[in-house]
């Protein structure tokens, strides 16, 4: 499952690529909002949103703010996800490919519709490479998520 979630910066882009996603046959879910509100933050949908991809290994998330910057930093400060903010294809498969993300994070206010659609499609459908350099690194980080284990 794909939860999408945005506050008022990326509720456009949002609701653009829900439409997209459910065109192509994807199973996605809108984390929210549901209504434009100028005011509202990001937190209140982007965490939402991650707790839903925490639930399954599956799942993947995408979190769109006006800048990307702040919904990917508080993706990250949850365990196991590994969210990239990213603004072109290229960089989204390499995200994918090279770390594995689960969360997309979008910066609504730097790329138009048909490039977030591209950058979507493109981190969707890149496969993790499994590479041992890759997953030996990706475990290195899931360490620093207990604090028992950690290296620093």
């Amino acid at each position: 499952m794909i939860y999408v979630a945005s506050d008022h910066g990326g509720f456009e882009l949002k609701n653009k690529i829900l439409d997209m996603l459910k065109e192509n046959d994807y199973k996605a879910v809108d984390m929210g909002p549901d209504k434009l509100e100028p005011e509202d933050d990001y937190p209140d949908y982007t965490i939402p949103c991650i707790k839903k991809v925490m639930e399954n290994e599956k799942n993947r998330g995408i979190v769109i703010c006006k800048n990307g910057v702040g919904a990917s930093i508080l993706a990250n400060k949850f365990p196991g996800i590994r969210a990239a903010l990213t603004w072109n294809p290229e960089h989204a498969s390499s995200s994918r490919n090279d770390d594995n993300t689960n969360v997309l994070a979008l910066p609504a206010s730097y790329i138009n519709q048909n490039e977030a659609w591209e950058i979507t499609k493109t981190w969707l459908t890149t496969p993790f490479s499994n590479a041992e350099r890759h997953v030996r690194r990706l475990n290195k980080i899931s360490r620093q998520e207990t604090p028992s284990e950690g290296v620093f």
